[in-house]
């Protein structure tokens, strides 16, 4: 199993509105590391959903439902979809403030490189922050 940060703005995509829909296509990614990622997702990996722009916190878990498949949103160029479900959200949303903070979070995607939309994260980050948002599987 592989673990996963994905960020959405949350006037855009909200972790609320993942709940809602129960399933949502997960496309729009035009950036080749993060494409990279998506497609090293596997069916049953879990995400912590990050609202980026708005918010910068985690909120939630999102688990992988459909492996990567071309993304229909393109008009050029070989970029890739995978679909994503909510699982739960966070009982304490993460704030990027506190990740930045946390001694065993320093190498964490969030902090080393936060552009990125997609990246990986170790089973020790994920558990960490699921620790600090006062969450369990």
């Amino acid at each position: 199993m592989n673990y996963w940060l994905v960020k959405s703005e949350p006037d855009v995509y909200s972790f609320d509105r993942l709940t809602a829909d129960g399933k949502t296509r997960w496309d729009g990614v035009r950036n080749y590391q993060a494409r990279n990622n998506l497609r090293a997702m596997k069916t049953g990996d879990f995400c912590l959903f990050y609202h980026s722009n708005i918010g910068l916190e985690i909120v939630g878990i999102a688990r992988v439902l459909k492996e990567h498949y071309p993304d229909p949103t393109a008009e050029k160029g070989d970029w890739s979809a995978v679909d994503l479900g909510p699982v739960k959200p966070l009982k304490r949303p993460v704030p990027l403030a506190e990740i930045k903070a946390h001694p065993a979070l320093q190498q964490f995607g969030l902090v080393r490189n936060p552009r990125l939309s997609v990246m990986p994260a170790t089973f020790d980050e994920f558990s960490t922050l699921l620790a600090l948002g006062e969450t369990k599987l």
